[in-house]
């Protein structure tokens, strides 16, 4: 407990036992008044003040009012009564601290649990000053300046190793639990835990632009991005509960003038208790507070899997989906390309093997990085000149004076050079040097191990439609397509055409559901952006991913697809629990209130035990598996 969580936990237990003293002892009259009001302002002085101050400023309906009119209306009719029980007012006010509290502890137990889970901020980075480490503050790093990690710290911002090998925690970024192996040359991102070797890496990023700070800044506005059933909940608190406080009033005057004008005794005190009754029933706090911190808990409890959802209107969206569309290449396959053959027209193998990797190294893309990768001998850029991408086409440069254009078909014929087509299942890159086809390297992209039971799992949880966008040829798509179990395929296109089948689904799709794309969230900026739900997979270390995607997967495993949509439906479900039984209740004690058959204790139920049993719902999205 925190010392504002101890204080009202003295505040109650010393209200119950000084209400339990005056049970026992034979104080009457004006001071049994006294001593009761005494015990009531020490549980309440802080619930009255609100109510004072939300008046002040013009907040005047609110749960802090409807407490305190109900609560001293009780000691106005215990007087008028000249019953001397002012117990129900003590009793109220009493249970609604005693439901803050636990609400208090509920909502702190969830943000420390969040907080542990997604503790990326490192504390300090280690650089070494003659001969010894000299700690500085993560944001002081210049990029480029070499810091030391030593097993068991952070890794304090982005960088490359430059010395030494390590395995690397990475779960409080991706919920992995295996390690991850690392040595010099890897690339790593902060927020990961050094484990077993000291690492030294030349930074690449400042700590405001590094990994962890882009997710903690990602985490801290997410609060601000409200989903529909959210504002909806504020809209229906504004609304509300100025129309029970017009209801209150209504059955505290209209029975009694309504007996009156039939000749009958109008019994004010009976109808004036009612009402107040039913102020204390109708107190909104059950719905204001769970909603809310059922998705707070949603987000955080993804988070801590890996999976980083922007807001709950985000995470109402996922829950609605119901056509996915996917990126091929890096998103379903690897997008680590093996050669699998290279036929040649006019040179060795070897060498057309050489132009291209050389065309594509300046090049990121997934099919460059494979080049370079089977060439696998050192690169001197002198020997390559003017190189230009053309996206969704492929490189053009001028290799030791050759010119040089590597690509697709596409690429091929935007240059007027003919190419002949292979009839084996893969990626064919074509080269032509100097205006002339020099042959083709046929390669092969596998599916990730988890790809097909990714798909099975999305059919199952009731996904109308799965789709695959890649600009590849259509047999490598087909082949891709038929091993995950898709059946809905389009095939070499560029990124401008993802957007335009896109476009189509969405017209396509029924209204109140979504379509989510899922991609790597570099080259598929432009489709993320036009889809409902833009998803970012395997997005760790990627700023694009981070800033282009409205759900971020810091794995690339495509099961956390699957994953996301359970939580959100989960979430959701937990909403929807929460409001119809908040609801419910409520509505139900205030008829039974208004016909004279519940009383102050029943009411106290319909309040703090409603408000109770909904955050322990609540808390439970935390969980959601």
């Amino acid at each position: 407990m925190n010392r504002k969580q101890r204080k009202r936990l003295t505040r109650i237990l010393l209200t119950a036992g000084a209400a339990i003293l005056l049970a026992v002892l034979p104080v009457t009259g004006l001071l049994r008044l006294a001593a009761y009001l005494a015990v009531y302002l020490l549980i309440g002085y802080d619930v009255l003040r609100k109510a004072l101050l939300g008046i002040r400023n013009g907040r005047v309906f609110d749960e802090n009012f409807l407490m305190a009119v109900a609560t001293l209306g009780a000691f106005v009719l215990a007087v008028l009564t000249k019953s001397g029980d002012y117990n129900e007012a003590i009793a109220v006010m009493l249970f609604y601290q005693i439901g803050e509290l636990f609400q208090s502890i509920a909502v702190g137990k969830s943000r420390k649990n969040i907080a542990a889970l997604m503790d990326l901020r490192p504390d300090h980075a280690n650089i070494e000053k003659m001969g010894q480490l000299c700690r500085v503050d993560p944001e002081e790093v210049a990029v480029g300046s070499i810091i030391v990690v030593q097993p068991g710290e952070k890794l304090p911002l982005d960088g490359v190793v430059v010395e030494g090998s390590s395995a690397l925690n990475t779960a409080p970024l991706t919920g992995e639990s295996l390690p991850k192996d690392v040595t010099v040359g890897d690339s790593v991102v902060s927020g990961c835990v050094n484990l077993t070797g000291v690492l030294k890496l030349r930074t690449t990023k400042e700590f405001g632009e590094s990994t962890a700070a882009k997710i903690l800044e990602l985490v801290e506005s997410a609060a601000s991005r409200k989903s529909k059933a959210e504002n909806f909940i504020s809209r229906f608190a504004r609304v509300y509960t100025p129309a029970v406080c017009a209801a209150a009033l209504a059955l505290a005057v209209l029975p009694p003038v309504a007996a009156l004008m039939l000749g009958n005794a109008p019994m004010w005190l009976t109808w004036l208790y009612r009402a107040l009754t039913f102020l204390v029933i109708s107190c909104p706090c059950a719905l204001v507070i769970s909603i809310p911190l059922t998705f707070f808990a949603g987000i955080g409890g993804a988070g801590s899997r890996g999976i980083l959802i922007k807001g709950s209107a985000y995470l109402e969206a996922l829950a609605q989906t119901k056509y996915l569309v996917f990126d091929k290449t890096g998103t379903l396959t690897q997008g680590s390309f093996t050669v699998e053959q290279i036929r040649s027209v006019s040179m060795p193998e070897e060498k057309l093997l050489e132009y291209a990797a050389l065309a594509e190294c300046a090049s990121s893309h997934p099919i460059s990085r494979s080049l370079q990768r089977a060439w696998g001998k050192p690169f001197d850029r002198s020997r390559v000149t003017k190189i230009r991408e053309t996206g969704g086409h492929g490189v053009t440069a001028v290799v030791d004076g050759d010119q040089v254009a590597v690509g697709n078909e596409k690429q091929m014929a935007a240059l007027g050079i003919p190419v002949f087509s292979d009839t084996k299942k893969g990626t064919a890159v074509h080269v032509a040097v100097n205006g002339n086809y020099a042959g083709q390297i046929l390669l092969r992209d596998l599916p990730k191990p988890r790809a097909a039971a990714a798909v099975k799992a999305l059919q199952a949880q009731g996904i109308q439609k799965i789709v695959m966008l890649t600009g590849d040829s259509p047999a490598a798509a087909q082949t891709v397509a038929q091993e995950l179990g898709i059946s809905h395929v389009h095939s070499r296109l560029l990124p401008a055409d993802k957007v335009e089948r896109v476009e189509a689904l969405l017209a396509e799709k029924e209204n109140g559901t979504k379509l989510a794309f899922v991609g790597d969230g570099i080259n598929d900026a432009p489709v993320l952006s036009r889809a409902d739900i833009g998803i970012a997979m395997g997005a760790l270390g990627s700023d694009a991913a981070i800033e282009a995607a409205d759900v971020v997967l810091m794995d690339d495993d495509p099961m956390q697809v699957s994953r996301a949509i359970g939580i959100a439906r989960g979430c959701m479900k937990i909403v929807y629990q929460n409001t119809v039984f908040s609801l419910g209740v409520k509505f139900l004690f205030l008829a039974l209130c208004a016909v004279g058959i519940t009383n102050m204790w029943f009411a106290i139920f319909a309040d703090v035990g409603v408000m109770v049993i909904a955050v322990v719902n609540a808390i439970r999205a935390l969980k959601i598996k």
